[in-house]
Parts: C-alpha cells; structure tokens; sequence
C-alpha cells in the first residue's frame, strides 16, 4: 500500500496555478450576465485516507480512486457553491495491516467557493464547507465478528476545506483540477464498549472535465 506521487504533483500544480492567478490578466472577458450560473462537472478522485487511528486496533482504509460528479452554482462572478456527488464506495478495513473486513461510505459535501480570476482562462479558486458520511454495509470477517462483535457509528459530519483551478478550453468547456481535505470519523464499539475514533480525514485529489450551461 504505498503512496504514488498523484498527490505531492497536483499540490505543486495547485501552488503553480494561484501563482500564476496573480500575473494572469484577462484578454478579452465575457459579460457574467449573459453566461449562465452552472456549471456541471465530473471527475476522477482518488481518496487517500489519513487514518489517524485511537482504537488501538491500528486501523485503516484502502486508498481508492471513484467517479465522482459536483454542480456549481455562481451567486456572483467571484463567489459559488458547489455539492458533490458520488455513489457509495467500498474500501477494505484493515487491522494493523491485515483485513478483517469492509465498509461503503457516502460523502456529500456542500462548499462555498471563492474565485479568483471569473473571467480569465486560467481561474483558480478556493472554498470551505460541510461534508456529511454515511457509512453502510459494514462486513467484517467471521473470526473478527465472534471475538470482538464490532460496530461503527454509522455517519459524520465535519469540515471541509478546497483549492482547485478551470482551465477554459472555449466559454462552456474546462479542465478542472481540485483538492480537498475532510474531516471523517467514526466511532468503533466492541460488544457494546467504545473503544474511541477512527478518524479517516481523506485527501481527495480530482482531475475532469467542466461544462457551463
């Protein structure tokens, strides 16, 4: 399970990007008020979970990379919400390497953005928001569920920050590049004792493509 450079590069690509957001001039800006406030776009994502584990049972997850599909809403030219959306995914558990089982997550997160260069073709932006989990189908190994009949809480909520940048191809189609941070846990019980949080707290990192309605 080890860590590929994906993350370290689109971080140095985000750090690029606002760099050059702040020499970037607009050569021939569209009216705001004659294009339309969506924005739909799909993306690659690969999850890489943080596993900052107090069980004591050495926890993790799989890394693993989903489709994943976000709709903007531009209240202003510089200012926009965004919801993702996925479908759940499973990822293995695993205790202190071996696994003992499997869990689906569902994490819709709702963002207000901020972006700096609305009218440019290069436009990076920023945002901060709210992200919900459910976690669902839950299986454990029958060895694992006879000795300790473990149980997870079954949703989150926490914050979530984001940074990312459009390159526009013509005024409706983008390359989008994004990350984001989550805070994602989960409180594990041993017949019926809390053994404390496993905090997952993902790095997401997405490539895709953009279309403005």
């Amino acid at each position: 399970m080890s860590r590929t450079p994906t993350l370290a590069s689109f971080r140095a690509a985000i750090v690029a990007g606002v760099a050059l957001a702040a020499l970037a001039t607009a050569m021939a800006p569209a009216a705001h008020a004659q294009s339309s406030p969506w924005v739909f776009r799909a993306r690659a994502v690969n999850i890489d979970p943080a596993e900052k584990d107090k069980t004591g049972l050495g926890l993790s997850l799989s890394r693993k990379t989903i489709p994943e599909v976000d709709f903007s809403y531009f209240m202003a030219p510089n200012w926009a919400t965004e919801l993702v959306l996925t479908v759940p995914q499973r990822h293995k558990l695993y205790s202190k390497g071996q696994q003992i089982g499997s869990v689906k997550h569902l994490p819709p997160t709702l963002t207000l953005q901020y972006h700096f260069n609305p009218e440019g073709s290069f436009r990076p932006y920023v945002g901060a928001g709210l992200n919900y989990t459910s976690f669902s189908d839950v299986r454990f190994d029958p060895a694992v569920q006879t000795s300790l009949a473990p149980t997870i809480k079954k949703n989150s909520i926490g914050l979530a920050a984001q940074a990312g940048f459009d390159v526009m191809l013509d005024k409706r189609w983008s390359i989008n590049v994004d990350v984001k941070k989550l805070q994602m846990d989960t409180e594990v019980r041993s017949k019926g004792v809390n053994l404390g949080k496993f905090k997952i707290d993902p790095v997401l990192v997405g490539v895709g493509v953009g279309y403005r309605f």
